[in-house]
């Protein structure tokens, strides 16, 4: 049975109503059924659905559109349901990443029937997930001309009700070291992969990540081994080290030349290739901060929020490789997201929501 979503209820119940319908990631629908059936009782809405997203569309004939976009998936839960209010903030699984967020932009669905800005509602799956699951990918990829004449995409991911412009890269790599495999009584006979890649792991303590600055940003790079695999049984010496980096780099540098960046750390002379290989498993863009373009000035000046640099990947690069400028601004810490005791200050969602609200009418 859908549950009934008020969209009439404060931004505050309706934060409440959205955490307390669990969406874990692939598990969204029926989430996506309440938001579906909430925004078609709405006559100044065109909706559809996608999947487990929905897309709703104001359709004024305005000379300018914009896109308020949100994810409806959350992290898996740590005991952090239902939620809860507690003074001044409203605690729960996705509080702050980032029901909060869509319900700032539910309430401005219903409430702004004559918006001076047609405005496009997207709602979707699979954000905290693999990036072929995504539902902003899937409607880039179905439904393009649903994004694409947008001149402005605003996504409610947390950011301290502030304007976190652009966003990082991501660049995922494997080192891969190699030895000769032997039984631990005579591991003279071989050569231990794991301590062969000690050089590796000091060459990543020693580096100092680069900070770039854009457009008066200052985007902090990073660089982490995040897993090291190794070793077959505990009497064997292990013929294979395999260390999982991750890189978070500027958006003023492609992902190709990050690729070239972090291999450029791992010199020939010092890791020749028959002993380590170097191989990318995942190469994301970032998104440039765009502070230039009209759309995000006018937000930016109406919002009277001095931008901060986004560090972090969210799909802002997403709608940048679409042609669409775009920036983050929401309720929540985002240092909060995905953490058990996530929260949402109830004050934040008040000034978002009329913020955008001021800025659309």
């Amino acid at each position: 049975m859908t549950r009934v979503l008020d969209l009439d209820a404060d931004v505050v119940e309706l934060t409440r109503a959205l955490v307390d319908i669990p969406s874990e990631s692939g598990e969204e629908g029926p989430l996506a059924d309440s938001v579906e059936a909430a925004l078609r009782a709405l006559p100044h809405l065109t909706v559809e659905r996608i999947g487990h997203s929905v897309v709703a569309r104001t359709m004024l004939g305005r000379p300018e559109r914009v896109v308020v976009a949100g994810h409806l998936d959350t992290v898996p839960a740590a005991g952090n349901l239902p939620a809860r209010l507690d003074g001044e903030r409203l605690y729960g699984l996705g509080a702050c990443d980032m029901k909060g967020g869509v319900a700032v932009a539910l309430r401005l669905a219903a409430a702004l029937t004559g918006p001076t800005r047609d405005v496009t509602y997207v709602f979707y799956e699979c954000e905290e997930v693999e990036g072929d699951r995504n539902g902003l990918h899937r409607i880039a990829t179905e439904r393009p001309e649903l994004l694409l004449d947008a001149g402005l995409a605003i996504l409610m991911e947390p950011s301290d009700a502030g304007v976190e412009a652009g966003c990082q890269g991501v660049l995922c790599a494997d080192i891969t070291v190699r030895g000769a495999r032997a039984h631990t009584a005579r591991a003279w006979m071989g050569t231990n992969a794991v301590h062969r890649a000690a050089p590796v792991l000091q060459r990543l303590a020693d580096h100092t990540p680069e900070r770039v600055v854009i457009d008066g940003l200052e985007y902090r790079e990073g660089l982490s081994a995040v897993s090291v695999r190794a070793g077959v049984a505990g009497n064997v010496v292990p013929d294979s080290c395999v260390i999982s980096l991750n890189a978070r780099f500027a958006p003023s540098r492609s992902p190709k030349e990050a690729e070239e960046y972090v291999r450029g750390l791992f010199p020939v002379e010092q890791f020749p290739p028959d002993a380590y290989e170097f191989a990318v498993t995942e190469a994301v863009p970032g998104a440039l901060p765009g502070l230039d373009r009209p759309a995000v000035a006018s937000l930016v000046g109406v919002l009277g929020a001095e931008p901060r640099p986004k560090l972090g990947w969210t799909d802002v690069a997403r709608f940048t490789g679409l042609g669409v400028p775009a920036l983050n601004f929401g309720p929540g810490d985002p240092s909060l997201a995905h953490t058990p005791g996530e929260f949402v200050p109830v004050a934040q969602l008040g000034r978002c929501e009329e913020q955008l609200s001021a800025w659309l009418s």
